[in-house]
C-alpha cells in the first residue's frame, strides 16, 4: 500500500504496548549483538528474531514497561546502526515464538555473558547495590586526544539524563565526576563504558560509582556545569587552551561494544557545544545556534481544549507565547523565556509520553512567534501568556530555578491549605485518572508534600490538569517534578 495507507496502521500500533518490538530498515549484515545492544538500556531482552533479507528484526523485551520506555526514547530520537537510522514501533506480537527461538536464545546467552548485557540484568532485576548512587567518578587512562565537557556530556547522555559534571586532573589524569537524574542510569553507563577504549587508540575509560550523594557545583564553565541551573555564574576560570571535536565514529568506537547511538543526539556530525543543554546561557560561550521557539509535534490535539501540554513546558521555563498549525492542530510553536529555558524543555520533555502520545519537543528554525493580525484565519489559534500569574522564573536564581527536575512519577505539591486532608488530596488526584501509590506530607512543613502515581505519564498529566488548581480563599496548588522519593 502508500505510504499514507500505511501510517494509519503505525499509529493503530503505536497507540497499542506490546513487549514485542519490530525494527525496520535495518542494515544488511547486522548481527544480533548489534540488535540487542538497543533494548538493554532499557531492561533485559528475553528473544530476537532478524527477518534477514527483509533488512527487519523483532525484539522482546522481559516487561512491557520496558518496551515503552524504548519507544518513548527512539521514536524521537531514532537510533542508528551502521549510519542507518532505525525505525521502531510495537509489533502485532504480543510474544515471540519462532522456529529460531532456539537460535536467537542461544544468541542472547552469548551476549549475556559480555559486560554489556549486565547492563539490562542489573536495572530489570533490581539488583542495585544500596550504596551505589547516581554518580560516578571517570577516571580517563592515556589520552590520545584532550577530552572536553561536552564530550562527557554526548557519550554519557545516551544512557540517561545528565544532571551536573565537574572535570579536574589528579596524580597527572585527567578525571570526571557525573551525577545522573537516577542510580539506574549510572548503572547502565558504567557497566557499558567501565574498560571501553575510545578514538581507536589506548584511551581507556575507567568508570566507578562514586560515594558522594550528589555533586554541588557553583559555576557553569568550561570546568563544572550543573545542567539543571543556569543562573550559576561562570566564576574565574582560565580559558580552555584547545578545543576539539569528537566526532561521531570515535565516540560510537567502543571496541567490542555496539552501543546504541541516538540519531539528533550523536549525529552524523561533529559534537560541539551547540548539542549541550544551556550552554548558550553561560557568560562567555557564543555563537552557539539556538532559539527560544520550540517546535512540538505529535500532542494530542484532541485533549488539547481542556489540558494545554505547555504547562508541562512551563516547569522549565516562562511560556510568551504558543501558536498552533493551522493545517496540523498536532504541531504548534512555543516561545520560551530564553534558549536556556528552550533547551531544558527539550532536555526533559522530548520523547515523554503525553496522553497516549510521545511528544516530539525540538528547536524551531524561528527566533520568535509573531502574533497573528486581527481577523487572520489562525487567530483563535495563537495565545500569548507574556504576563501569565503561572510563570515560575521571574526572578533570576530563585528557588524554582534551583529546583529543576527531570519528569518522574513522584510529584512535589506545595501551597495546600491547612484545611485539605491527605485523602483530600489523594481523591483530587484520582480524579485525573491517576492511580496513587503513595502521600506524604513533608514534617515541617503541612503546606508541603509529595504524592507518588502510577507512571511517568500520568505524573505529567496530572501536572498539567491540577497546577493551579483552586481551592478557595486565594490558595492555588503547585506542582513540580521531585527528585526526592517517598
Amino acid at each position: 500500500g502508500s505510504r499514507s495507507e500505511k501510517k494509519p496502521k503505525m499509529e493503530r500500533m503505536q497507540r497499542q504496548p506490546s513487549r514485542v518490538l519490530h525494527l525496520c530498515r535495518v542494515p544488511d549484515g547486522v548481527t544480533t549483538t548489534e540488535v540487542v545492544s538497543l533494548g538493554l538500556p532499557f531492561g533485559e531482552v528475553t528473544n530476537v528474531l532478524l527477518l534477514k533479507g527483509k533488512n527487519q528484526a523483532l525484539l522482546e523485551m522481559a516487561t512491557e514497561e520496558a518496551a515503552v520506555n524504548m519507544v518513548k526514547h527512539y521514536v524521537p530520537n531514532r537510533p542508528v546502526i551502521r549510519d542507518q537510522a532505525i525505525d521502531i514501533q510495537y509489533s502485532n506480537y504480543k510474544e515471540l515464538h519462532t522456529r529460531d527461538q532456539l537460535k536467537g536464545q542461544a544468541a542472547l546467552r552469548a551476549v549475556r555473558s559480555g559486560r554489556l548485557a549486565a547492563t539490562g540484568a542489573l536495572v530489570a532485576e533490581g539488583g542495585l547495590n544500596p550504596s551505589q548512587g547516581a554518580v560516578l567518578r571517570v577516571i580517563l587512562e592515556n589520552p590520545f586526544y584532550p577530552i572536553t565537557l561536552e564530550v562527557l556530556y554526548q557519550l554519557f547522555s545516551k544512557f540517561g539524563s545528565v544532571l551536573k559534571i565537574i572535570t579536574f586532573s589528579k596524580n597527572n589524569k585527567f578525571q570526571a565526576l557525573l551525577e545522573y537524574a537516577t542510580p539506574a542510569n549510572a548503572c547502565c553507563a558504567k557497566m557499558a563504558l567501565d574498560g571501553q577504549n575510545i578514538y581507536n587508540t589506548r584511551c581507556i575509560l575507567h568508570v566507578e560509582f562514586s560515594r558522594l550523594p550528589n555533586l554541588k557545583i557553583k559555576y557553569n564553565n568550561d570546568k563544572s556545569r550543573d545542567f539543571t541551573r543556569f543562573d550559576l555564574p561562570p566564576g574565574d576560570v582560565q580559558p580552555c587552551l584547545f578545543h576539539f571535536e569528537m566526532s561521531t565514529d570515535a565516540i560510537n568506537t567502543l571496541l567490542g561494544v555496539p552501543v546504541p547511538v541516538v540519531s539528533g543526539v550523536i549525529g552524523s556530525v561533529p559534537v560541539t557545544a551547540a548539542a549541550v543543554p544551556g550552554l548558550r546561557a553561560i557568560h562567555g560561550i557564543t555563537g552557539i545556534p539556538g532559539s527560544s521557539v520550540l517546535l512540538v509535534r505529535n500532542f494530542n490535539s484532541d485533549a488539547l481544549d481542556t489540558f494545554p501540554f505547555w504547562i508541562s513546558l512551563g516547569v522549565y521555563g516562562n511560556v510568551l507565547r504558543v501558536k498552533i498549525m493551522l493545517k496540523n492542530k498536532g504541531t504548534a510553536l512555543v516561545q520560551m523565556m530564553d534558549v536556556a529555558q528552550a533547551h531544558l524543555a527539550v532536555s526533559h520533555l522530548n520523547g515523554q509520553r503525553i496522553y497516549g502520545q510521545v511528544l516530539e519537543v525540538s528547536h524551531s528554525e524561528y527566533q520568535s512567534i509573531q502574533y497573528p493580525q486581527r481577523g487572520e484565519e489562525d487567530q483563535e489559534l495563537a495565545k500569548d501568556y507574556s504576563n501569565s500569574p503561572l510563570h515560575r522564573f521571574k526572578l533570576p536564581g530563585s528557588r524554582n530555578s534551583r529546583n529543576i527536575s527531570p519528569p518522574s512519577d513522584t510529584l512535589h505539591l506545595c501551597s495546600i491549605p491547612s484545611s485539605v486532608t491527605a485523602d483530600d488530596m489523594k481523591k483530587l488526584f484520582t480524579r485525573t485518572g491517576s492511580t496513587v501509590k503513595a502521600f506524604k506530607y513533608f514534617e515541617k512543613d503541612c503546606r508541603m508534600a509529595l504524592i507518588q502515581l502510577g507512571s511517568v505519564e500520568e505524573a505529567v498529566q496530572a501536572l498539567i490538569e491540577l497546577h493551579n488548581h483552586d481551592f478557595g480563599e486565594k490558595h492555588h496548588l503547585r506542582i513540580s517534578f521531585s527528585k526526592m522519593k517517598i
